[in-house]
């Protein structure tokens, strides 16, 4: 049971290179849906190991068992080994639960106060222009979807800049990526591994916007130099957008010009089914282990409680 419940905690180390690789070889939008999908999968089965592990240790003591309507304590052949994993259990739990309540509150709080300073400034269809001295410009959540950019960003660039990031802003908004940013941000919270991974859905998110955009305008040079001037002007100024609300400045804005400025070559196939391999494998292998184990957990409290025998 053990061994099961450990590869869900081990896996998510593989996930960070994979992102990278699966990012630089598919299209931005598939990349963004399966690497967001999988690090949702693999946090889920590692929240599930983690309780497994934990009522496991909690279980082979009389108190909790006596609790538990068990006959005996749970028995298990690695106790030296369950014991210190149980508290490590509880420890990862609760700090992944308290600085995702913490963040949750803080991104809801922004959010809120962002809404309601952009539906105070003047409006031009979906586009709101706030008056500040630091250049800025996201996509912002909700109903209706909103386009934020300030004046200094304004200032910053020409017209036919402006057209190219507010079409990059507004394929976020299209593209729902405030979900996948969100999630990103969750699934970050149930292990450390995802943290980096979290890194590449955000630019996936950008590279999957900078595509939609540069067809829009039609000029990809034009996208890449808005996007540079975007983020050299805004590189000093503090922001208080909300983290899951997609900017055009935000992540590698060298390594997504450089994109934009490289011609596409078509990508093999056999190098995307290698790809789509590994991320299946990396969606599937978590959920198997971590059911299995949780299923041999529950034969042992079934044991316990005399219901089932050996």
């Amino acid at each position: 049971m053990i061994v099961f419940l450990l590869i869900p905690l081990l896996l998510p180390f593989a996930m960070p290179a994979l992102a990278r690789c699966a990012l630089a070889r598919l299209n931005p939008v598939t990349a963004l849906w399966a690497l967001t999908v999988c690090a949702l999968v693999c946090a889920g089965a590692c929240v599930a190991a983690l309780g497994a592990l934990l009522l496991t240790g909690l279980l082979k003591f009389p108190l909790f068992a006596a609790a538990g309507d068990l006959i005996h304590p749970l028995r298990t052949p690695s106790t030296l080994l369950v014991l210190p994993a149980a508290a490590l259990s509880t420890g990862v739990l609760t700090l992944g639960a308290g600085t995702l309540v913490r963040s949750a509150l803080s991104q809801i709080t922004a959010l809120r106060t962002a809404r309601a300073d952009a539906d105070r400034c003047p409006a031009a269809g979906d586009l709101r222009v706030v008056d500040s001295p630091h250049p800025d410009a996201y996509a912002l959540p909700g109903r209706p979807h909103r386009v934020v950019v300030t004046t200094a960003m304004l200032r910053s660039l020409g017209p036919r800049e402006r057209e190219a990031l507010f079409a990059h802003e507004r394929a976020h908004n299209a593209g729902g990526h405030h979900y996948f940013l969100a999630a990103a941000e969750l699934a970050a919270h149930c292990h450390p591994a995802l943290r980096a991974t979290r890194d590449t859905i955000r630019l996936a998110a950008e590279r999957a916007a900078d595509e939609s955009a540069a067809t829009a305008v039609g000029d990809r040079r034009l996208l890449a130099r808005a996007i540079a001037r975007a983020a050299l002007a805004g590189k000093a100024a503090p922001s208080t957008r909300p983290a899951f609300a997609p900017a055009a400045t935000t992540g590698p804005v060298p390594q997504r010009v450089a994109a934009l400025l490289t011609p596409r070559d078509g990508r093999s196939n056999t190098t995307r089914w290698i790809i789509a391999l590994f991320l299946t494998i990396c969606t599937i292998l978590p959920v198997g282990a971590a059911t299995t184990g949780v299923v041999a957990f529950h034969h042992e409290v079934e044991v316990a409680q005399g219901e089932e025998s050996r």
